[in-house]
């Protein structure tokens, strides 16, 4: 059984620790004394990726622009390979991220690294989500139309 079978999906602990700023989840890691004897095998290296867009959403492709990306590969001693991107610079960011993608597959540790690191980055997100959420419809306006009885 691989470890992304346990736990959050690995498609989501992708978006969880893609979405984290970056001190929440070093400082996560830091405290959390899960093992990091990992080899890099690629990077952290810094590029550009191209971002495309549709007007409206349906309209035809054109490009957009581009966005820095960062992205590391590392290799645990008992053979797992895990992968991250971040965008931005954030390079310690990407090699804690493929770190804990590779930890991630194995079953045995799942639970302690979604307990240690991921659930409280997706709370923290949610949180702030909820935040914004709540400041954006205290702003919200409602615009209603009157009529005067007149045909």
């Amino acid at each position: 059984m691989r470890g992304e079978d346990a736990g959050l999906p690995r498609r989501e602990a992708f978006a969880v620790l893609a979405a984290a700023p970056e001190e929440a989840l070093v400082q996560l890691w830091r405290d959390s004394g899960l093992p990091d004897d990992g080899m890099l095998l690629r990077g952290p290296e810094t590029g550009l990726v191209a971002l495309r867009g549709r007007v409206g959403g349906g309209g035809s492709p054109f490009n957009f622009g581009e966005a820095t990306v960062t992205r590391a590969s590392v290799k645990l001693p008992s053979g797992e390979i895990g992968h991250a991107y971040a965008l931005g610079r954030g390079r310690e960011k990407a090699r804690i991220s493929a770190t804990i993608d590779a930890l991630r597959q194995k079953a045995e540790m799942v639970a302690e690294v979604d307990r240690k690191i991921l659930e409280p980055l997706a709370r923290n997100l949610r949180e702030q989500d909820e935040r914004r959420r709540a400041e954006i419809a205290a702003t919200r306006v409602e615009f209603f139309t009157m009529t005067r009885g007149e045909d």
